[in-house]
């Protein structure tokens, strides 16, 4: 099957969007091992917050306009600075070892850094 042109597969071409999502997968697997009374607080908190830095991305290139497409990619921006604060949060309330978290943490600063420029970017084509 072959992907249309600025249609749902072209967010595949966003290499973003692939470092998101291995980000969804890490948080996924380390919040296996969070307590079970977290599964609707801070588990949850935080794979929706992974989850909404791709889904995001995604959604925002599905609108089309450079304008859309800057726009959802701050709201993943503001995802990811979420998650960041609920893994920092993790370790405080010590679900986490701090080993365990500051290379995931590492990996959503420079994916920051990433979408920040994609931002600029985008508000350069308006």
């Amino acid at each position: 099957m072959s992907e249309v042109e600025g249609g749902p597969g072209s967010v595949r071409t966003l290499e973003i969007w692939h470092e998101a999502v291995e980000i969804v997968k890490a948080v996924y697997t380390l919040t296996q091992s969070w307590p079970k009374e977290e599964l609707y607080g801070l588990t949850n908190q935080a794979r929706r917050a992974a989850v909404s830095i791709p889904a995001n991305l995604a959604e925002g290139l599905g609108r089309g306009t450079p304008k859309e497409v800057g726009r959802f990619a701050q709201i993943a921006l503001g995802s990811l600075y979420e998650l960041d604060t609920l893994l920092h949060l993790s370790t405080e309330l010590r679900y986490s070892a701090q080993d365990m978290i500051v290379p995931l943490r590492e990996r959503l600063t420079t994916l920051a850094k990433r979408i920040s420029a994609f931002i600029t970017y985008q508000e350069n084509r308006r």
